[in-house]
């Protein structure tokens, strides 16, 4: 909850919070890591990395990135968390002591990236610079850059690594952008809602979701690997622009943030 500074707990089973989280700074990136039970948070104020126990929530440790540590992703072959911080990097932090063991390089602040489960690359949203930059994993370096064909403000990603494609969401204009992972090029753009921020890929139904904070859900259909379709627009709040599926439980949750007289609450989608 980065507005409030906290980490909510819930419990879904019951559907309620059971727990806050308190004394971050507007928290961003969070991972949980089941086989160590730890909680690994980025806070953008000071950069500071928060590191909890799972079943207290008591913090453990932390690290200071002293600006801006956003983007969490983790690697669990390795047992590495990524983590996008300040004016241009990735740090790589040991997940079982908590140790920070290396950092890449960028060339601006890092928004969402995805990690190739089956490869060494990282794809990373570098919107300040108006490119996905690729990362090789093994040499610790930026290996390459694609373009968005002339969509800006490329934020949210999510990636189909069995088909070789990498979805980006742009906001100027509003445009979800297929890339072709093994090329770079561009192969489809189709119009979404305005503020996407986050986009997740549904292997199992050949969807794309993209939360929008212009208060929709869009669903658009991949037909193959190169044909896209919008297929809806859900509504949901204003703002509302933050969320995960959960493929196990084929849900969508959205975080819709208090306003006005809206108040902030977490919302499930049931997919089908």
């Amino acid at each position: 909850a980065l507005g409030n500074n906290t980490v909510e707990v819930l419990d879904l089973r019951k559907g309620e919070r059971i727990r806050s989280i308190t004394g971050l700074g507007a928290p961003q990136g969070i991972v949980y890591i089941p086989e160590l039970d730890r909680l690994f948070v980025a806070n953008d104020k000071a950069g500071i990395f928060k590191i909890y126990d799972g079943k207290s929530f008591q913090q453990i440790s932390e690290l200071n990135f002293e600006d801006d540590a956003d983007n969490v992703r983790y690697e669990d072959t390795m047992r590495r968390i990524y983590v996008g911080f300040g004016s241009g990097g990735i740090a790589i932090v040991n997940a079982q002591d908590g140790k920070q063991i290396g950092s890449i390089k960028l060339s601006a602040h890092p928004e969402a990236f995805e990690l190739e489960k089956n490869g060494q690359r990282i794809f990373v949203n570098i919107p300040n610079s108006r490119h996905v930059a690729v990362i090789d994993r093994e040499k610790g370096e930026v290996v390459t850059t694609w373009k968005t064909d002339l969509a800006f403000g490329n934020f949210p990603m999510a990636l189909d690594e069995a088909n070789h494609r990498l979805f980006v969401g742009c906001r100027l204009p509003s445009k979800l952008i297929v890339l072709n992972t093994e090329s770079g090029d561009v192969v489809a753009k189709i119009d979404i809602s305005g503020d996407p921020d986050d986009l997740f890929y549904d292997s199992k139904r050949h969807r794309i979701y993209a939360i929008c904070g212009a208060g929709k859900i869009d669903i658009v259909e991949q037909t193959d690997p190169n044909m896209y379709t919008a297929l809806t627009k859900v509504n949901t709040a204003d703002g509302a622009r933050t969320g995960l599926f959960v493929s196990e439980r084929d849900t969508l949750f959205v975080a819709v943030p208090h306003r006005g007289s809206q108040q902030a609450e977490i919302r499930t989608y049931r997919v089908e």
